[in-house]
Parts: structure tokens; C-alpha cells; sequence
């Protein structure tokens, strides 16, 4: 990981619970991250993410899984199937708004073409999406078939790389060079020992604060109307390791939105925020046959739930800041230029507020 491009490196704590060892989506057992980044010529600012919950055959071995939409202006691939039947079985692909479709083939060949599924006629691929066409040439649709496996054959654990990568090359946050963002939190072992990891690919507006610090409004950035759109799009991706199934998986989809409205989003009229919330335990995982009819699996009562709400809005929030702090002023289509959030002026915020360790 580059030094001092976390909100963290500078001492800046978010809420009162502990990230994991890398306070990342990572943290999770299992999980792997990927990425393919498109930066080409003038125009081409654009990339593919993707989460694997486990490394093993995902449509064989389904994990629970429920989709929240905060405002649904957006074009989430696959969200009909996992209400219905409360699982996931294929990676989370993220990617820009145009390139939905190709995502979406390119899952469905990835999920064909794996061993054991040669039976198979039915894949729901679940691709996200936010809309980067202020510096990249959305129109032009660069993103492959390719590039959607790259990110996959890509996936891996340990430290994700944030900001100008993967789906979060051409995204805008607040004004500011937006990104992939992400970190974790961790339960104390009396409440479970379990971990939460977000990732966001942010590319939404309203008037930013951070750790509570009003910095837009201390900047000048806004106004009754606001000084840059406050339209866009984030996408929340929630996992854990704690035993869940959809239904509370959806609670805590939910929670994500509080994590997003920390920061001073506001999901506006033409934003599409959407979580994806999943659960890797293994004890929980939906087999693609079996000769039972029943399936029994131990899931956390409601009255545990309340640790990872706030695990989860904790490290949604921590996440987005993440994927300001890491992202660089980047110039992309027709000469389109959009600064990095200017660290050293928040940073003298944050300190004279008390923020800062």
C-alpha cells in the first residue's frame, strides 16, 4: 500500500470500533479483491472491480445475500433474483454505467466455463455501476469481456489497492477525485469476534464532512443549490463472516446508507446508491443441488445484530474518506480535469477540531 493515503496514516480515527489487520474488505476470511484499470490516450478513464466472497466454485457453493436500494437511480444487474431467493452465485462485479451488459456476459461465460457447472442454464450475474462519463468517454464503451475477466483472474487477498483503480478510475466524490475505497471493522470477542468489510466505488455529491468536521462548508463549496451536482452514484458492497441470512443480511444493507450519510451524502434525485450485503460463512453457504429437501443452518438471532449495524456504518464511512484520500487529480475526457481533495487544508481542519491522534 502506498504510505499516507488512508485516513488513518494521518491519525484520523473514524468511530469507536477496531478496523481488521488491513482495514480493508480483505479482512474477511476468504475474500478476494480485483481490478482492471483502463487509462488510455485522452478519453478512456475507466476499469472493472472484482469481490469474490470465497475462493472456491461460487455458483456451486451460494452465500446469503440481500440488495438495498437507497435511491434507485442506477443499473443493478441481477437485484431481482437475490430478493427472491436470498443468495448470491457469482462474483460482485463493479464497473461503469454503459458497460452493465458486457459485465454481464463476461460472468455468465467466468461461471459456464468453471468446472462442475457443465449442467448449468441459468446465471445471475450481479454487476453494479456508476456513471463516469464527466472524464472518461463513456460512449465509446472500452470496457471488454476481457477486462471483466482480468479483474477477476486479478482477485486476491490481502491489501486493496484504492482510489484511480478498478471501477473507481473516472469516479467523482463530493467534487473531488472519488475512487474504490474500503476498510473493515472487528467485533470484541464477547460480541462475537466477527469482522465487517465494506468496499465503495464513490461517485456521489452533497456537502462533505468528515469525523464531524463540516470541511465543504469551511471550504465554500456549496450552497442553497450547491456548487457542484450533487448527482451520481455509490456502490456499497458489505461482507462478513458472521453467520446471517438474507433477511438480516438486508438489515444490514440498510446501515450501510447511515455509513454514506456520515460523510454527507445525501443520495440525491440522480444517484444510484446500492448496497450488497453478504455473508461468507461457510456453515451458511447454499449448495447448488443436494439430495435433502431441507436445509438447516445456524443464523445470529435479531437481538446480535446491533454490533454489526455499527460495524457497518462505521466502516461504510471510513471506506468513502478512504477512497477520497487515495484518489489523485486526474484530466480525462474533452480536457475534463478534477482535483484531489486538498489533504494538507482538511487535515488543519481535522487537527483544529481535535481529530487528529
Amino acid at each position: 500500500m502506498l504510505s499516507q493515503n488512508r485516513l488513518r496514516d494521518h491519525g484520523v480515527e473514524i468511530g469507536v470500533l477496531k478496523p481488521g489487520a488491513l482495514n480493508a474488505i480483505t479482512d474477511v476470511p476468504g475474500v478476494q479483491v480485483g481490478h482492471s484499470t483502463l487509462i488510455e490516450g485522452d478519453n478512456i478513464r475507466t476499469g472493472v472491480t472484482a469481490i469474490l466472497p470465497h475462493s472456491k466454485n461460487i455458483f456451486q457453493e451460494k452465500v446469503p445475500a440481500a440488495i438495498y436500494v437507497g435511491n434507485g437511480f442506477g443499473k443493478l444487474a441481477g437485484y431481482t433474483q437475490v430478493k427472491e431467493l436470498g443468495n448470491l452465485e457469482t462474483p460482485i462485479i463493479l464497473t461503469n454505467t454503459l458497460s452493465v451488459p458486457t459485465a454481464m456476459n463476461a460472468v455468465i461465460g467466468y461461471t459456464l466455463n468453471q468446472p462442475e457447472n457443465d449442467d448449468v442454464r441459468s446465471v445471475n450475474a450481479v454487476v453494479g455501476e456508476t456513471n463516469d462519463g464527466y472524464l472518461n468517454d463513456i460512449r465509446g464503451r472500452h470496457v471488454t469481456e476481457e477486462h471483466v475477466l482480468e479483474a477477476i483472474e486479478n482477485a486476491k487477498s490481502g491489501p486493496v489497492t484504492e482510489g484511480n483503480i478498478g471501477a473507481g478510475t473516472g469516479t467523482i466524490c463530493f467534487g473531488f477525485k472519488g475512487g474504490i475505497g474500503t476498510s473493515s471493522r472487528v467485533l470484541p470477542k464477547k460480541l462475537g469476534g466477527y469482522t465487517v468489510g465494506v468496499l465503495v466505488q464513490s461517485n456521489f455529491g452533497g456537502v462533505l464532512q468528515i469525523a464531524g468536521v463540516e470541511v465543504d462548508k469551511q471550504l465554500d463549496r456549496y450552497s442553497d443549490a450547491l456548487k457542484y451536482s450533487a448527482d451520481g452514484s455509490c456502490m456499497m458492497v458489505v461482507l462478513t463472516d458472521a453467520p446471517l441470512d438474507s433477511r438480516n443480511l438486508e438489515r444490514l444493507a440498510k446501515r450501510a446508507m447511515l455509513g454514506l450519510s456520515r460523510t454527507g451524502g445525501i443520495a440525491s434525485n440522480g444517484s444510484g446508491d446500492y448496497v450488497i450485503a453478504v455473508s461468507t460463512a461457510e456453515a451458511c453457504r447454499i449448495p447448488y443441488q443436494s439430495e435433502s429437501t431441507a436445509q438447516t443452518t445456524t443464523t445470529l438471532r435479531n437481538e446480535a445484530m446491533t454490533p454489526l449495524f455499527l460495524a457497518t456504518i462505521e466502516a461504510t464511512e471510513e471506506a468513502i474518506l478512504n477512497s477520497l484520500f487515495a484518489g489523485e487529480t486526474m484530466i480525462g475526457r474533452d480536457g475534463h480535469k478534477i482535483e484531489a481533495i486538498p489533504k494538507e487544508q482538511v487535515l488543519k481542519m481535522l487537527k483544529a477540531a481535535g481529530k487528529q491522534n
